[in-house]
């Protein structure tokens, strides 16, 4: 058996690289799934879909410019389509403050910034520098994008806890960069493969942090248990007076009056009453 070509170790990483990143894709499913049910997207965040879909759509038009970019084209392609749906979804069952800023981020990123993009490259880029000026738009995306887990790994360090970062999520992660910096190395496209350098040092880093913590990964929400804890055992000033503008006994022990201040205070913490 002869040794494969690098035209053929492209496809065969660009395939493997379409598969991860579609289960990647249906990763969020869980979560609309409890949306649905819910009948509410409260609690829940869109920046990350919106993130999604715009990485998606700068990506697909770069594969759209560059000769022989089919495998990087069908994943956008679906990317896009999914990342659409769970958008639509979210605003369906958003409230009205979630839905209308959702709306300004989708007009501001995946419509305006978008748009001008494209204007600037069609009207002031001329010939094969077109492919060159979109490629460094989605690099430097890229790159941002690989960056933000940043901030939950600072936040595992912080809390000891691994309980916003699951190992399936990361090692996917991990796996799908590795697959397309191999496809753009062997292609000799920069611009998939060195972002995707960053985004697998940043998947072992968290691989790396979860194995480190995951035997502690209770502490945050044991955290939250006792501020919880202390918060009904130290009711403000201002707790008394909600209770006796609303004409309610003075005994703050009441279960009723308790059940209200708990909820309260508890929405400031974030946490599930």
């Amino acid at each position: 058996m002869g040794i494969l070509t690098p035209h053929q170790l492209a496809f065969i990483f660009g395939l493997l690289g379409n598969i991860v990143s579609f289960l990647v894709f249906l990763a969020p499913v869980p979560t609309f799934l409890i949306i649905y049910k819910k009948k509410s997207s409260e609690g829940y965040h869109s920046i990350p879909y919106v993130i999604a879909l715009s990485s998606a759509m700068l990506l697909l038009y770069y594969g759209l410019l560059k000769p022989n970019a089919v495998l990087i084209i069908t994943i956008n392609s679906i990317g896009c389509v999914i990342e659409v749906i769970y958008l639509m979804l979210y605003l369906i069952y958003a409230p009205q403050k979630q839905k209308s800023f959702t709306i300004k981020l989708i007009l501001v990123f995946n419509v305006g910034a978008f748009a001008l993009m494209m204007v600037i490259v069609n009207f002031f880029v001329k010939g094969p520098n077109r492919v060159t000026a979109v490629g460094c738009v989605c690099a430097v995306y890229n790159v941002a994008v690989f960056s933000a887990p940043l901030s939950i790994m600072r936040r595992v360090i912080k809390t000891k806890s691994v309980e916003y970062m699951p190992f399936s999520l990361s090692f996917f992660l991990t796996l799908c960069a590795t697959m397309w910096f191999f496809y753009g190395l062997f292609v000799k496209d920069m611009v998939i493969a060195l972002p995707n350098v960053l985004g697998f040092l940043f998947g072992i880093a968290q691989m790396i942090l979860y194995l480190v913590y995951k035997d502690k990964k209770g502490n945050e929400s044991n955290q939250k248990q006792q501020e919880c804890t202390e918060m009904k055992m130290n009711l403000t000033e201002d707790d008394k007076a909600y209770t006796k503008d609303n004409n309610q006994p003075t005994d703050l022990q009441t279960n009723r009056q308790m059940k209200v201040l708990f909820q309260r205070r508890s929405l400031e913490l974030n946490v599930n009453v």
